[in-house]
């Protein structure tokens, strides 16, 4: 007699700290912890939450996780964009330039100050193509273009152009929707954006005077410290 009871007292004891419980209710168990009970559960289990991880690491985790694809290589030194610059030009880029490197195609310092060169040197160029300004009073600007610059009889381009400022501190001013005039280039002049008779941005054919405007394309202010400004140098970047 002592003997059975004794047995369903250890068969009571068993019963009392086993339980199964389907795996889908186990999940619902761990999922009702309260923040400091799953802490407190991951510490006994030696589990290191991402939390902690980044604690831990903070900016070199971050450093890590920085796209090697936003630190474009360029085939030769810009003299008119720093380190810094570049890098947040480039993850504002359209995805197809991603990858390539960056090659001048015109610059005014190898070239020379004349559309007409400009438009021979994108002569066989199919990449969007960037456009800087350092205007003479240092300020840096200009835009991107979906494509090449040419003479053309009206307004070509796509919504990838955009425009673009460091002037007091960088700025993207991308496509509105309100209109489609993206870029427009003749013999005595190339320009970017419009709308109630004004550019976001245009150059005489000598690429020595500059305007830049609001315009409804882009919904950018003024790009440089004057509506009316001289230019220093230009760089034309490609990405092949």
């Amino acid at each position: 007699m002592f003997s059975r009871r004794g047995k369903d007292q250890e068969t009571r004891q068993t019963t009392k700290y086993t339980c199964v419980v389907s795996l889908t209710e186990y999940h619902r168990r761990i999922d009702a912890l309260n923040s400091e009970d799953l802490r407190s559960l991951c510490k006994r289990l030696q589990i290191t939450t991402k939390e902690e991880v980044n604690s831990k690491h903070g900016t070199s985790i971050k450093a890590e996780l920085e796209p090697e694809t936003f630190k474009p290589n360029l085939k030769e030194p810009s003299e008119l964009l720093e380190a810094d610059q570049i890098e947040k030009l480039a993850k504002n880029l359209p995805p197809r330039t991603i990858g390539y490197p960056w090659t001048l195609a015109f610059g005014t310092s190898k070239h020379g100050m004349s559309i007409k060169t400009l438009y021979r040197a994108m002569q066989g160029q199919d990449t969007p193509v960037l456009l800087v300004i350092k205007d003479s009073d240092g300020q840096v600007f200009g835009a991107l273009a979906s494509e090449p610059f040419k003479v053309s009889d009206g307004f070509y381009g796509t919504g990838e152009t955009f425009l673009f400022t460091f002037n007091p501190e960088f700025e993207v001013y991308k496509w509105t929707g309100d209109n489609m005039f993206f870029i427009k280039g003749d013999m005595d002049s190339l320009a970017f954006g419009g709308g109630s008779g004004e550019f976001g941005l245009w150059l005489d054919g000598d690429l020595y005077h500059g305007r830049s405007h609001s315009c409804k394309t882009f919904g950018n202010p003024m790009l440089s410290k004057k509506e009316d400004f001289y230019v220093q140098d230009i760089e034309v970047w490609a990405f092949e």
